[in-house]
């Protein structure tokens, strides 16, 4: 078997989509008993009046089955002696473009059907685009329908003209064109004696056979981290699937944005330790120091993957909503959520002709390539080298729905690495200086940023700064890091003890917290409390944690920038 091969099909409304995988499945045996005297129960009262509806078995919602046509993603799972198959039928309709998409993001191939009645239409044109868009690099073209045009050879060479005009127009990688027909089931799973001009596969045999080239695989080693997981104070580990490459236990990583360097020290798949651990693959990595990360960073190795505060980017626009110059939208990129501002419309694309137009807008269904500056930089790579980092939403602030899709086609504004960040350090105890970061707000972005211009480790006996731009502590006073579990006692400016949180003993002075912020504690039993509350909130009750605990504006303020 050549493994498992995930497809999509698409194109116009009422190409006969649904019809062609319902006979593929029909034709493969691959129903229950039960389900294929369904299916010829209901086709009785369809409209081929009496004669199997293969569509049937896809159209699941009753106003697709009243519509004749596909609303929804159905995504079917079916097995040959050859192949596995996941296979996505899309939505024809304009107005479910989106729907497209979303199936488009997840095959490798794409089946675009063809009504040989028609021709290619614009919807088909839309179809391909956004498939290439979303990554698809083999493409079938099922010129459906010949029984209508009388299995006509002279209208399929019409139609394989329109095709190859289109596939050298979007510059297509792979491209496989086949006559059939799927209502009758010309060339759907056998060759059809119908259509003997024709001396390709059938297309289930050219599903079962084609050879999915993976060598463009990505450089280096990534994981975009999803979660810190913290079940005691003596571990801390990366979780996350790893994206590309492999990773052994001793390697070398760097952390982003942090870069930060740390070897990793266990590696956990499942519920067991292993040595090596490889893309595709969940796990949780463990280093042997503390660093700076949480969800939305990149844990790297063997790879130049960088931080941008600016992309270009190619969107296909799925909002109601016409695209707003200057309005700020949540960007979700990797496993990092972070607020951006659409800055410049670079063109739209005709989807008809490709020509690029100049517009200071974009309506729904329309495509772009655009420029978006986010509120600090973010891990992010091209589409083409590392896919996880250079696909992206947007996500509207205000009614929280997908704006537009899309992937980075340009990087700009890159972070300079200038070594670690401020930390306290004493021996093994290692505190993150995140109290020295500067709070502004960005001008250009409309949204609060933050900045560490302090890249120093500070250990006992040693001055700190306690004013900045926008922080201004006490000469005397305390700082509990509760991510590291590290207490800091100031006085006269000086560290004079960095001892664990548990053994932290208060004495009257002010507290705050690893990022600044007044912590609310009077006593030992308060410190106790806030240290056990800070454990079994998690990361669900986190914000009610810090609202109960902390207050920003004590010690701290946001300037203008």
């Amino acid at each position: 078997m050549k493994g498992l091969l995930k497809f999509i099909t698409c194109g116009s409304v009422d190409d006969g989509k649904s019809t062609l995988i319902g006979h593929i499945l029909y034709d493969s045996k691959l129903l229950y008993a039960d389900q294929e005297k369904a299916l010829e129960l209901d086709s009785k009262v369809g409209s081929r009046s009496g004669k199997i509806d293969y569509s049937l078995l896809l159209d699941g919602l009753m106003a697709e089955r009243e519509q004749g046509i596909t609303i929804d993603v159905a995504y079917r799972y079916f097995t040959t002696d050859r192949r596995s198959f996941i296979v996505a039928d899309t939505p024809g309709h304009e107005e479910y473009t989106r729907n497209m998409a979303v199936g488009a993001s997840f095959a490798d191939l794409s089946v675009i059907l063809v009504d040989a009645s028609q021709g290619v239409l614009v919807q088909t044109r839309r179809h391909a685009r956004i498939c290439k868009l979303m990554g698809i690099r083999y493409f079938v073209f099922a010129v459906n329908k010949m029984d209508l045009v009388g299995y006509s050879k002279e209208r399929f060479e019409e139609i394989l003209a329109q095709i190859n005009e289109l596939s050298n127009e979007l510059s297509l990688h792979s491209v496989y064109v086949i006559p059939l027909s799927a209502t009758e089931g010309d060339n759907v799973t056998v060759k059809s004696k119908n259509i003997d001009w024709y001396s390709g596969k059938a297309l289930l045999d050219y599903l079962e056979t084609v050879n999915i080239d993976d060598s463009q695989k990505e450089a280096g080693f990534y994981l975009p981290v999803q979660r810190v997981c913290r079940p005691d104070r003596t571990f801390r580990g990366f979780q996350g699937q790893i994206e590309a490459g492999s990773i052994r236990i001793g390697d070398t990583i760097t952390t982003l944005p942090s870069n930060e360097k740390a070897s990793v020290k266990s590696i956990l798949f499942t519920d067991k330790e292993v040595e090596e651990a490889h893309a595709g693959e969940p796990v949780t990595i463990s280093l042997d120091r503390e660093v700076d990360v949480s969800r939305g960073c990149v844990l790297i190795k063997d790879t130049d993957i960088g931080c941008y505060k600016k992309i270009s980017a190619a969107l296909l626009w799925m909002d109601d909503e016409p695209l707003e110059l200057g309005k700020d939208y949540l960007v979700k990129l990797g496993t990092k959520t972070i607020p951006g501002t659409l800055s410049k419309i670079d063109f739209s694309i005709d989807v008809n002709t490709g020509a690029h137009q100049t517009t200071e807008t974009l309506n729904k269904n329309g495509i772009a390539s655009v420029e978006i500056v986010f509120a600090e930089a973010i891990v992010a790579d091209r589409f083409e080298n590392h896919k996880t980092l250079g696909e992206l939403i947007l996500i509207d602030r205000v009614t929280h729905a997908t704006a537009a899709c899309g992937v980075v086609e340009g990087l700009f504004e890159k972070q300079i690495a200038t070594g670690e960040k401020a930390a306290f350090v004493q021996g093994e105890r290692h505190g993150r200086g995140e109290i020295f970061e500067e709070f502004f707000y960005d001008t250009a972005t409309l949204s609060v940023v933050k900045q560490q211009p302090l890249r120093q480790h500070y250990t006992v006996g040693d001055e700190i700064p306690t004013v900045g731009e926008s922080y201004h502590y006490p000469d005397d006073f305390d700082i509990i890091i509760l991510r590291d579990s590290i207490a800091v006692k100031i006085r006269g400016k000086r560290i004079t003890e960095i001892t664990s949180a548990e053994e932290y003993r208060y004495e009257n002075a002010p507290v705050i917290n690893g990022r600044g912020f007044e912590i609310k504690v009077h006593s030992n039993d308060d410190v106790k409390q806030l240290l056990s509350e800070y454990e079994s909130a998690g990361i669900d009750h986190r914000e009610e944690f810090f609202r109960k605990w902390t207050s920003f504006d004590t010690y701290r303020k946001v300037v203008i920038h």
